[in-house]
């Protein structure tokens, strides 16, 4: 009885499964995967080098596009790897401590990113509807004072988890069927009493980008009641266009992680396959289109990317 008492409180190494029921074509859907995870690498790392080198771009509104490359790269980083590496048959076990470290970064990197979008829309909010007090409520301290408060946020937020889920007992229970490791993924493999993991989770989901999507959502009524009082069309128009970018943003960020979420929770009847694609799918789609709509979206860090790579190509 000792021996098994023991045995249930140590801490496994998990075996991930990838997506299971489609072993047979791991190898096809790592192609797309790894063409996105480059793009999502190629186009933060470009953004950011741009950003850092053109003092014309060192304004609140590109400085929190760079935190949102930095949030992008590490969301990213934390999880494609490990899944093509599963993908390819190359590695598919994690050690606990490893698997608890992947759960950490993936989660606080996507709170943090759903707070800098937040900041974003406040951004806006402020540009558009009381233009004279930009310059001063959004100094480069403010700024940077928003960032370190995401990580904070974030921080705070997922500590606690690391020890809900030590606490648990695994009774050898380490094979998931999963590409990555998250916080519901590791708790339903213990052979204990998870409602307090499912309830913190539940409620760290609504009380943190739960709530900034409220927010945001809020701050674009504000934004479009002011834009539809202006008396010039020229004006709205430019005024519509300087948040497009952010709108379409927000929609690649939040549409498949909280159709992620709750058809997680409630979509019993999704098949798992297509539970671990949409899961894959919020850490890989944003982080590649992020700086593809806003290069395309946004005039002037359109041709500030077009001048730093041409001198790049005639340094070369």
């Amino acid at each position: 009885m000792a021996a098994i008492n023991e045995t249930s409180i140590q801490h496994p190494s998990f075996l991930l499964l990838g997506m299971a029921g489609l072993e047979d074509l791991h190898s096809w859907i790592s192609i797309p995967f790894c063409l996105m995870y480059i793009t999502a690498l190629l186009g933060n790392f470009t953004l950011l080098f741009v950003i850092a080198v053109e003092r014309s771009l060192h304004e609140p509104m590109y400085l929190f596009l760079a935190m949102l490359a930095v949030a992008d790269l590490v969301l990213s980083s934390s999880t494609v790897p490990k899944a093509l590496s599963i993908f390819w048959s190359l590695s598919k076990e994690m050690t606990f401590h490893a698997c608890l470290t992947q759960m950490f970064f993936t989660h606080l990197s996507f709170i943090a990113e759903s707070t800098i979008l937040l900041a974003m829309a406040i951004d806006r909010y402020v540009a558009i509807c009381n233009p004279l007090r930009y310059a001063t409520v959004f100094t480069h301290s403010v700024v940077a004072r928003i960032g370190l408060a995401a990580i904070a946020r974030s921080f705070c937020v997922m500590f606690p988890t690391i020890f809900l889920l030590r606490r648990l007992p695994f009774c050898g229970h380490s094979v998931m069927p999963h590409t990555y490791c998250e916080h519901m993924g590791i708790a339903r493999l213990a052979c204990a009493d998870i409602s307090v993991n499912i309830w913190y989770g539940f409620a760290t989901t609504l009380l943190s980008p739960g709530v900034d999507i409220v927010l945001i959502g809020v701050s674009y009524v504000l934004i479009l009641r002011a834009v539809f009082r202006l008396s010039s069309k020229a004006a709205q128009l430019k005024a519509v266009g300087t948040c497009s970018s952010h709108v379409c943003i927000i929609l690649i960020f939040y549409t498949p992680a909280f159709f992620s979420f709750f058809t997680h929770r409630f979509g019993h009847n999704v098949p798992h396959h297509v539970h671990i694609l949409l899961a894959n799918l919020y850490v890989t789609l944003p982080p590649m289109l992020n700086p593809i709509v806003y290069t395309m979206k946004n005039k002037l860090i359109r041709e500030k990317v077009s001048q730093v790579l041409f001198r790049t190509i005639q340094v070369w």
